[in-house]
């Protein structure tokens, strides 16, 4: 895992997709560092260091979620997003807090199955290469003239080992794509069902009921033939074998050890549960917002969450929550609460320079990713300088006349301006498509002088 990147190398990682924030980015850089450095300790010091949680202060648009985000995939670490408002206290209807750390235990499963299938991948392809071409050998028409008695039909020709390699040969060749096969791989549409049924509240059921359908007659363990082009057989054996070669206990208790100690859980609008003026007390939705609190602090604590992957334990779950904070302030948060989140970052409302910077300097910059999917039309895009800087202010303009987004704001304003390009880009003679600051004002400027118009389209 490259959690042994220094704090400097995690900023500079971080630096690659968002912008500014250098005090958010330190902040993580830190817990993710301190993380390392807690596994190098003895055993007896390594359980009484517990992360030090953060809270995110700032705007929407800025780069809250993202820092989070992509610190996780960094770390290559259990991650999820929730947001805080969407929890309720327990006897109000809502999902139960719980149910974020048995996301995070998904998560982690998902994870660690992904690097074993990885592990084991050129194994699997050969099987099913070695099964497809046992199938294609097999596949011969049935002889004409054949009755529809009782007596079973003659078996396939057997294949000289000669004549196997030649199939192989034209397999691998992709001679035989357009070739329909029939397959047998296993059946778990017998689960789509509960699938469907089980809404939010069977979170909460401590059994897992697939697992226990499955073990019933007609439910699992069967499997169905299957008729698919050779490509796409190929590609369901090839997950088939190696689902058999994965070790799924070995997957569960490392990906619970993962999401122990190396889990991330995002809270977002943790402003939102906030009791605001004082209001503790007085009944209402305030008393709704005070109880997720409530709810939230065994969790952040640290506690054992019983998933059907077994238990988890939060102790050493990093969290990191984050709000605008507009009307409520941290402080509005229950004293236990605020003492499990020691690190405070603000971050910086985003400049016109800012903007300029997100549209041109990430590594998957707006732009960029513009210029990219009209290129598969042929369109060759190109923004001049002084556009983007156009661009960048039209977006602030906006920002300050109604809410303000954040680079979020850039979203919008870029398919406004590139909406007659993208519905008719089969159509254009011209693909050489140069976007200058004449061009930018035409499509947007007198939607942008246009107040009352903008709050709704802009």
């Amino acid at each position: 895992m490259p959690s042994s990147f220094t704090p400097r190398e995690i900023v500079g990682e971080l630096d690659r997709y968002i912008i500014g924030q250098t005090a958010a980015k330190r902040a993580v850089a830190i817990a993710l560092r301190n993380r390392w450095r807690r596994q190098q300790v003895g055993a007896d010091m390594r359980d009484e260091i517990y992360p030090k949680n953060i809270i995110m202060i700032g705007p929407t648009g800025v780069g809250k979620t993202e820092i989070a985000r992509r610190l996780a995939r960094l770390a290559q670490a259990p991650f999820v997003k929730v947001e805080a408002s969407k929890f309720t206290e327990v006897g109000y209807v809502g999902r139960d807090v719980e149910s974020m750390v048995r996301d995070l235990a998904e998560n982690a499963i998902a994870l660690v199955r992904e690097e074993e299938t990885e592990k084991v991948r050129a194994r699997a392809a050969e099987a099913a290469e070695d099964r497809l071409v046992a199938i294609l050998a097999g596949a011969a028409p049935k002889p004409a003239g054949q009755s529809f008695g009782f007596a079973a039909p003659p078996p396939p020709p057997r294949l000289s080992d000669s004549e196997r390699e030649k199939l192989r040969a034209q397999l691998r060749a992709g001679t035989l794509d357009d070739q329909y096969v029939e397959i047998e791989i296993s059946d778990s549409g017998g689960m789509t069902f509960l699938k469907n049924f089980s809404g939010q509240g069977m979170e909460e059921v401590g059994v897992n009921l697939q697992d226990l359908f499955k073990t019933m007659p007609g439910f699992g363990g069967k499997s169905r033939k299957r008729q698919a082009k050779v490509p796409e057989a190929l590609k369901l054996l090839e997950q088939e074998e190696a689902a058999k070669l994965v070790d799924q206990d070995r997957v569960n208790r490392e990906a619970m050890l993962r999401a122990e100690h190396h889990g991330i859980i995002f809270l977002d609008e943790i402003d939102k549960i906030c009791s605001r003026d004082g209001a503790k007390g007085s009944g209402g939705p305030d008393v709704s917002r005070e109880g997720v609190q409530r709810d939230l602090l065994p969790i952040v604590e640290g506690s054992t969450v019983n998933t059907k992957y077994g238990t988890v334990k939060t102790d050493h779950v990093l969290f990191i929550a984050a709000g605008a904070f507009h009307v409520s302030k941290p402080s509005d948060l229950i004293p236990e609460l605020q003492g499990r989140f020691p690190i405070r970052v603000e971050l910086e409302p985003l400049t016109g320079d800012d903007l300029v910077r997100i549209l041109k300097e990430p590594k998957n910059s707006l732009l960029k990713q513009y210029t990219a999917l009209l290129a598969t039309e042929g369109i060759r895009l190109n923004f001049t300088e002084e556009a983007i800087n156009e661009l960048a202010r039209l977006a602030q303009v906006v920002n300050d006349r109604s809410q303000n987004i954040g680079a979020r704001r850039l979203h919008t304003v870029l398919e406004r301006l590139l909406d007659e390009v993208s519905f008719g880009a089969t159509e254009l003679t011209n693909k050489d498509v140069t976007i200058d600051p004449a061009y930018v004002r035409e499509r947007l400027g007198e939607l942008v002088k246009d107040e009352d118009l903008s709050k709704y389209i802009l």
